[in-house]
This record gives C-alpha cells, structure tokens and sequence, in this order.
C-alpha cells in the first residue's frame, strides 16, 4: 500500500519542492496550502503529471479546527498517514526595541502556535515507523537584528521536537527537525536588497545561497529507509552558514 505523507506550505517555495520529491520517492502526498487553491493545484497536477497522487487540502496550521480536518481528510480517504512535513511559516522581521507585539504574535501563533498543532495531531494519528520533520531555521545561530521573533519562534519549534521525540518512545516513531540556512524562496529574498542577498550568499564557505531541492534532499533522507535511525535531531542544512 502507498505511504502518505502531509506537507503544510507546499504551494510554494520549499513545501512545493519537498512535496514533489516525496511523489518521486512514493509516496502520496497531501499538499497543504493557507489561501492560494490555484498554486496548490498546481502542485497536484504537478505530482500526478510525473505518475504521483496527490490531493490540495486547504487549512491555516494556527487554527485548531483546520488542523484537525488537515489530518481527518487524508485518514478517511487513505487510511494511514505515515510522514508529516511541517514546513509551513512566516518571517516578517523588526527590531524588539519596536515592540512590534501585533508582528510577534502574527509570528508566533503561525510559527509556533502551527507547529504545536500540527505535531500534536501527527503524534496522534501517525503510523507505527513514521516520519515527523519540522522546520526550523539555522539563523538560530546567527542572531541578526530583527530576526527575534522569528528565531523565538524557531527556537521553540526545536523544543517540541526533543520533547516530542520522547513522548513517541515505544512507537517507533522519529521525529527531526531540518534547520535550512539562507535558501533562494520567495519567503527569504522578499524585501532584501540585491547587496544583503549578495552578502547573504557569501557567508556558507559554499558560498552560495542554498535552492529548495538541497532542503528536500534532506526531507527525502530523513523521511526514506535510510533515516530510519535519525531522531531527536536538528540537521542544519546550510552549506556551513552556521
């Protein structure tokens, strides 16, 4: 029987390219997307075009309700849910000092709140020798201006993880979480100039920014026969930026 897996945020950026590559590895997939049913579409017809399946299923990951339909839809329509991809988020960016509260609870009940979510319905209706991967970001290491929120909000991200990795004990169960550094998405070059891009794509010793297929490589592994013992980790992939 075909394994399933969940992507949230795959109508676009790296959620689009993970989704893809987990069809070629597959398995369905389940294409999650917040508003646009069109790019989400696109993806499906994508995934089938190469002898994938795969369904849109619409759901913000910050409200509850949505999240639980997210996983009630492929389970009455599939039976299993084998891997789950959390990847959808945000990144608007400001100084504490601004004491922006509106932005950081924006970021918060999308990037953390969603997590919580999303993870808590995964753990409850994932397969025995399931996948669960969430992201986080490797500009926890970095701590630029502005990016507090953000890396509040991943840093929490990672604190679910281990703790979740644990509560699955018995389950046979992993659970990951793949911390991209700077990847060439519309998320990340919106609102940078062509100088801090340039200067972003310095900082690896690749010395280049990273495209979401080295993102997805690394969803494949973890999510594939060859990760099976990876659990409770942060893999930071970012072509040595932190």
């Amino acid at each position: 029987m075909k394994k399933i897996a969940i992507v949230t945020g795959a109508s676009r950026g790296i959620g689009r390219v993970v989704a893809k590559r987990l069809a070629q590895d597959g398995f369905g997939v389940v294409v999650n997307y917040l508003s646009n049913a069109s790019e989400a579409e696109e993806v499906v017809a994508e995934i089938k075009a190469i002898g994938g399946e795969g369904i849109a299923v619409q759901a913000d990951v910050a409200n509850q309700t949505d999240v639980e339909r997210l996983f009630e839809e492929p389970m009455k329509r599939f039976g299993s849910i084998d891997v789950v991809v959390h990847n959808s988020g945000i990144m608007p960016l400001s100084p504490i000092g601004k004491s922006d509260v509106e932005l950081f609870d924006k970021v918060i009940s999308t990037n953390l709140r969603g997590a919580f979510l999303v993870l808590a319905q995964a753990a409850q209706h994932i397969a025995t020798g399931g996948r669960i991967i969430a992201f986080s970001s490797s500009v926890l290491a970095k701590n630029f201006p502005t990016y507090g929120p953000y890396i509040a909000s991943k840093a929490g991200v990672e604190g679910l993880m281990h703790v979740l990795a644990n509560e699955l004990r018995g389950r046979n169960v992993s659970v990951n979480v793949v911390a991209p550094g700077p990847v060439a998405t519309e998320l990340f070059l919106k609102g940078k100039s062509e100088e801090q891009i340039a200067e972003l794509s310095k900082m690896p010793p690749l010395e280049r920014l990273g495209k979401p297929e080295d993102i997805a490589n690394v969803v494949s592994f973890l999510a594939g026969p060859d990760g099976g013992w990876i659990n409770g980790q942060v893999l930071r992939a970012n072509g040595g930026f932190a």
